[in-house]
């Protein structure tokens, strides 16, 4: 397995610039960790490097994920790649928003340096409001958290990144953090768009035949440009925005639509975002956010990668690259999330093969 792994790191590097773990910045090497207790190794400790700011003079970059049970070593293999990738790791502060404090607890096990802040989400605030969806997993409480991260953050943290649990970032996230929210009179949300995609699919024949509804998306004062499809797993917020224009309460509004009036969209919490923000935010590059390695929400099949540069590689779909290395059926592309993973069985495992 190491030579194919090995082979595929440098086709990938060659071919979209993929820059996979470098170890340069770390304390240890990411193979030969501390044990941190039941369930994952001690990540190493994470220094800034030489060109970043005296510490606590420069900007720090705000990261915002939830903490569920069924996706924890997602999170923490994100979390471990952020780190990894970027020149002033000490720069980043992290915020969690948790249904359990165990789970906030395994975090700070494997990162004994982040002191992460942690948010205990009540389930109760949104369970009311969801709707079945095509895909259970889509309608966990906590995959709605981000609705009411403007709600949730302390005052001061004014922008945040959002990121799902089922990523890897292979780039400095800083260059994510820096995209400009104040240009063309100012966006609430920064992230990569596609037009190319049919945004039809996203919302039911009710909808679209109820001119009352699908008027929404018309351009106009609140709509200033083309609606297209947009991924709510990568993120960058303006917090401040956010809480000013109401969004929460916005998003809340086409969701109790489709609770108490009729069926509008099928996937979870996506189209409630598009529908009050598509048209509206502020693109990013789509080398920030490579989704769709999990596959369709059906079956989850493999998936190739698009054309061009990677930062960040996303399993969002049915799959989960732990989930597919646990039962040996691995597609080719979860051979790069499985060098952040810090599960200790999928250690003993790899030392095994």
């Amino acid at each position: 397995m190491a030579s194919s792994w090995a082979l595929l790191a440098a086709v990938l590097v060659a071919t979209y610039g993929v820059a996979v773990v470098s170890g340069t910045r770390a304390a240890a090497d990411a193979t030969r960790l501390p044990s941190s207790g039941p369930g994952f190794r001690e990540a190493p400790a994470f220094r800034n490097g030489d060109g970043c700011p005296p510490r606590g003079a420069g900007e720090r970059v705000h990261i915002a994920m939830t903490l569920d049970a069924n996706y924890l070593r997602g999170t923490i293999a994100a979390v471990f790649s952020i780190l990894q990738h970027t020149a002033c790791p000490e720069d980043v502060s992290f915020h969690f928003l948790a249904a359990r404090r165990r789970d906030a607890d395994a975090v700070r096990a494997t990162f004994p340096y982040l002191d992460p802040s942690v948010y205990l989400f009540d389930p109760a605030r949104v369970s009311g409001r969801i709707s079945r969806s095509v895909r259970h997993a889509l309608d966990q409480p906590l995959n709605y958290a981000r609705i009411y991260l403007a709600d949730t953050l302390p005052r001061a943290v004014r922008r945040v990144i959002y990121l799902d649990s089922d990523v890897v970032v292979v780039d400095d996230v800083r260059k994510l953090w820096s995209v400009d929210l104040d240009a063309g009179g100012g966006h609430v949300v920064a992230a990569p768009e596609y037009c190319h995609t049919n945004f039809t699919k996203y919302f039911t024949d009710a909808f679209w035949s109820d001119p009352r509804l699908s008027t929404t998306f018309r351009q106009g004062p609140h709509r200033r440009r083309r609606p297209c499809y947009f991924n709510t797993g990568v993120m960058v917020i303006d917090v401040a925005r956010w809480r000013a224009g109401g969004y929460s309460r916005r998003v809340e509004e086409w969701m109790a639509i489709q609770k108490e009036e009729k069926r509008i969209y099928s996937l979870g919490s996506l189209p409630p975002f598009l529908l009050v923000l598509a048209g509206e935010i502020m693109p990013v590059d789509h080398r920030w956010n490579q989704h769709g390695l999990g596959g369709d929400n059906a079956e989850g099949r493999c998936r190739s990668l698009h054309p061009g540069p990677i930062s960040l590689l996303h399993w969002s779909g049915k799959g989960k690259p732990w989930l597919r290395l646990d039962t040996r059926k691995p597609c080719t592309v979860d051979y790069l999330w499985e060098p952040y993973d810090l599960y200790k069985a999928a250690a003993a495992t790899a030392i095994e093969e």
